[in-house]
């Protein structure tokens, strides 16, 4: 069964008559390819039995070597209104329910919806983004891939870290990694002594001081596929009272990856890490949701929040990455990605969560 009838199956069970997509990661999953995005309106539009594109004229003529889905293109000189008119009517004449696209420009989703009037809405999570989140085996295997380059970045970082290096020459060092084995570093999140208790810090001048602790969020891309891998690190010997925290971490961690089995709701992810460091009293500095999804978004569902019910099937990827932020002293943030499988988790990267002393 191709992606779109996959897709088409789960528009039936939802009771929705269209899909509308904008470029992007949605629209590479089901057709392999996305158009450029710009200002310019261009739609995939999904019904029951067929679909298509309304396209730019000046894109359309490169995108028809990428499908064989029919298009209706439109001029700078006449704007897209009859040809998303005329696509609508083609496709899905009078549906009860569309699904838009989460990331489409509000400029674009106001069209489709100024052409469906009093049609029922609802966001392309529910149709395309159910499916994204189960990852077949050429996923999984992509993802696999870019966790073992992420390791040997987090690796090569590690090794060169010395007293008096910016926190910028650090990120250079895994970027470098990254590109050696063929994938694009997509962020790199270095945070030296105090700023490690910011959990997004933005990589800057800071130098390196012994007895820093340094936080190291790196990702890359691959194949279309990301990274994402969150290891500690220290200059020289660990800050006073670190050893404690990290062990804490390192608990919350396995307690989330422990519970992991389809069926249970992705809150009680959150749920067993959170408590660990509640219960070790530093709950008030754990600030962030324990994991998100991952695949050709670094971020996508499923989220491990306090708050989600969405039951966990076999083939989801997530990451778990706890963290306890200290303000003024040092973070700690250790984060893994986890596969569902038949009876519970796996993770895919091979590097230990032990911090690593350097120097």
């Amino acid at each position: 069964m191709t992606r779109l009838d996959r897709l088409r199956a789960r528009m039936a069970a939802t009771g929705t008559g269209l899909v509308a997509l904008a470029p992007g990661a949605h629209m590479q999953w089901l057709l392999g390819f996305a158009p450029h995005p710009d200002e310019r309106a261009c739609l995939l539009l999904v019904g029951p039995d067929t679909a298509g594109f309304v396209m730019p004229v000046l894109n359309a003529a490169d995108a028809r070597q990428h499908t064989d889905l029919p298009f209706w293109d439109w001029a700078d000189a006449t704007g897209p209104q009859a040809a998303l008119d005329a696509a609508l009517q083609a496709i899905a004449p009078n549906p009860r329910r569309v699904s838009l696209d989460e990331a489409m420009r509000a400029d674009h989703a106001l069209l489709v919806l100024d052409g469906l009037p009093n049609v029922a809405r609802g966001f392309a999570g529910d149709t395309v983004g159910a499916l994204r989140m189960i990852k077949d085996a050429a996923e999984l295997a992509a993802l696999a891939e870019n966790a073992r380059i992420a390791d040997l970045a987090q690796t090569a970082l590690r090794q060169a870290i010395r007293p008096g290096m910016t926190e910028t020459e650090l990120a250079d060092v895994a970027r470098a990694a990254f590109a050696a084995h063929g994938a694009r570093c997509e962020f790199a999140i270095v945070g030296t002594g105090a700023n490690s208790a910011f959990p997004h810090h933005h990589t800057g001048p800071s130098r390196l001081q012994p007895g820093d602790a340094v936080v190291v969020d790196i990702g890359g891309r691959k194949g279309g596929y990301y990274s994402d891998i969150t290891r500690m690190a220290a200059v020289g010997h660990l800050p006073d009272g670190y050893g404690e925290v990290h062990a804490v971490v390192d608990a919350a961690v396995q307690a989330a990856l422990d519970i992991i089995r389809p069926g249970i709701p992705a809150h009680a992810v959150d749920d067993a890490a959170r408590g660990v460091i509640a219960a070790a009293g530093y709950g008030a500095f754990f600030t962030h949701r324990t994991g998100h999804g991952l695949g050709s978004e670094v971020h996508e569902p499923p989220y491990m929040t306090a708050t989600n019910p969405l039951l966990l099937e076999e083939g989801m990827v997530f990451t778990v990455e706890p963290g306890i932020y200290l303000p003024g002293r040092f973070g700690i943030r250790l984060e893994e990605v986890a596969v569902v499988t038949a009876t519970g988790s796996r993770i895919l990267s091979g590097l230990s969560r032990d911090v690593h002393v350097a120097g």
